[in-house]
């Protein structure tokens, strides 16, 4: 078993290798390392921003839920579906042109910057620290999820695990930057949903059909077939709720700024919306059935998130079992690498470059990204060394912040012209806060959700605040009608 799952792994891992080597060469100025030079299309970016998106979540985190819960497990898939939707139909085509208009923006606190006349730096500095205070437990998550990975894959200790998928994750980015990225993850993207439709197939025919399926869960626990399951309102609105995230995830929307053109978005929305719905689809599969595969095979499971990982040694020869694992890993470094760069380009674009060093060279900045990377793959390191977190855990609070400190600020700047700067600071601020505080309590209301509060909250203080002092001025107006008739005279979105 170990000579095929490591082949599979370590061919698996040179050719992503490979790919930062071979962007490593066509990687000029801060442009390309940060966002490929806007020049990806339709394929890359739906299945890169699917896959960043996704993350070992999709094949760690949702099953595991879905093996817990049971069908009750499914009301965040529908959430995030919907979620996903709407930010492809409403947010994508608007944010690559805006982007495009102001000042070729590069990054979120860069648009945001130019977009409010951000010139003494506040908003920038205060939206680079949001986004390196959630991605710090965000990219953990990751390396959380790879650890347990390598630690049920090969029986090596957590922390050696956690070493060896860091380092792996951390090279690639480091060499080939966005460019690498985006193509690693689009790799990574095609494999995760092959995986993730091969297994249920799989486990359906070895256990007889679904009607057998359904009948061993009822025999073992009937409350997984309620897809209420004894839940409150409050806990289905809460899982709702997560479709939210969709519009303040910076690794997602720098997906839509970099398409190569804005007329190419519809078809980008097709593919990705499809593959998202087949992975889900899969993905609820695996833990729903594996739950059954499990009860009527007597195999001794102690952590649910695991049991993708269980099925593929249980059920496969040794050779496709290494591929399917080595889809786990793709999930995992799919999101972090994106993490680490959209980080990495904060630094570098939003501090170093923007308020530390304005005359810096492009390779300066290139390289200046490149440490970034290390230094920020070093401390999400460090906060994965405790082998008892949840990927789902992790992955919630990150997902929560920058929903609730971005998703209401992204709607309204690019559909609202009266959108000042003080009121970015403060929805920022609020949403941020929100979900720290809610986080902390617990009981009755305070079980909601925390993205769902920070949302409402910071679009309230958005608006709130954008009435106090002096309003949007002539010029911000004016780029914001301009970016409206040219969205105006194209008419798909």
């Amino acid at each position: 078993m170990e000579i095929p799952l490591i082949s599979s792994f370590i061919l698996y891992m040179l050719v992503m290798l490979g790919i930062g080597f071979y962007f490593y060469f066509k990687t000029d100025d801060l442009s390309d390392y940060v966002l490929g030079g806007r020049g990806l299309g339709p394929g890359v970016t739906a299945l890169s921003a699917g896959a960043s998106d996704m993350s070992g979540w999709l094949l760690l985190g949702l099953p595991g839920m879905m093996y817990s819960d049971g069908l009750v497990g499914s009301w965040i898939a529908v959430g995030l579906f919907i979620g996903a939707y709407i930010n492809w139909h409403y947010v994508a085509k608007p944010l690559r042109v805006y982007t495009h208009h102001l000042n070729d923006s590069i990054t979120i606190p860069d648009y945001f910057a130019n977009r409010f006349e951000d010139n003494k730096h506040s908003l920038r500095v205060i939206t680079a620290v949001v986004i390196l205070l959630f991605y710090t437990l965000y990219t953990s998550s990751g390396l959380v999820g790879g650890a347990k990975l390598f630690e049920a894959t090969f029986h090596l200790d957590y922390s050696a695990s956690l070493l060896i998928g860091s380092f792996i994750i951390a090279s690639y980015t480091f060499l080939g930057g966005y460019n690498a990225v985006s193509w690693t993850d689009f790799i990574q993207g095609i494999l995760m949903m092959l995986a993730l439709v091969i297994t249920p197939i799989v486990v359906v025919s070895e256990i007889g059909g679904l009607s057998e399926i359904i009948n061993i869960v009822e025999a073992n626990d009937r409350s997984k077939l309620d897809i209420l399951n004894g839940s409150s309102f409050i806990g289905i609105i809460s899982l709702l709720a997560w479709g939210l995230g969709y519009f303040g995830q910076p690794h997602i929307l720098v997906r839509f700024m970099s398409i190569r053109d804005e007329n190419e978005m519809s078809r980008a929305k097709a593919i990705g919306m499809s593959w998202m719905g087949i992975s889900i689809l899969g993905s609820l599969s695996v833990g729903f059935f594996g739950f059954a595969y499990v009860a009527a095979n007597g195999v001794d499971l102690h952590d649910s998130e695991k049991i993708f990982i269980t099925l593929s040694q249980l059920l496969f020869n040794p050779w496709i079992a290494g591929f399917l694992l080595a889809a786990i890993l793709a999930a995992i470094m799919s999101t972090i690498d994106s993490q680490l760069l959209v980080s990495s380009s904060v630094l570098t674009r939003d501090i170093y470059h923007a308020i530390l060093h304005k005359n810096a060279s492009d390779k300066e900045l290139v390289w200046v990204g490149r440490a970034t990377v290390i230094i920020i793959a070093v401390i999400a390191w460090y906060i994965s060394t405790d082998s008892n977190s949840s990927v789902l855990k992790l992955v919630s609070y990150a997902w929560a912040g920058f929903g609730a400190a971005f998703g209401p600020l992204i709607i309204l700047s690019l559909f609202s012209r009266n959108i000042t700067k003080t009121g970015a600071i403060a929805g920022m601020l609020v949403g941020s806060i929100t979900v720290i505080v809610y986080k902390q309590l617990e009981g009755g209301i305070f079980d909601i959700y925390e993205l769902l509060p920070g949302f409402v909250f910071a679009w309230i203080a958005i608006l709130l605040f954008s009435k106090t002092g002096e309003g949007a001025s002539q010029k911000t107006k004016e780029i914001f009608d301009r970016v409206q008739e040219k969205l105006h005279s194209q008419v798909k979105f």
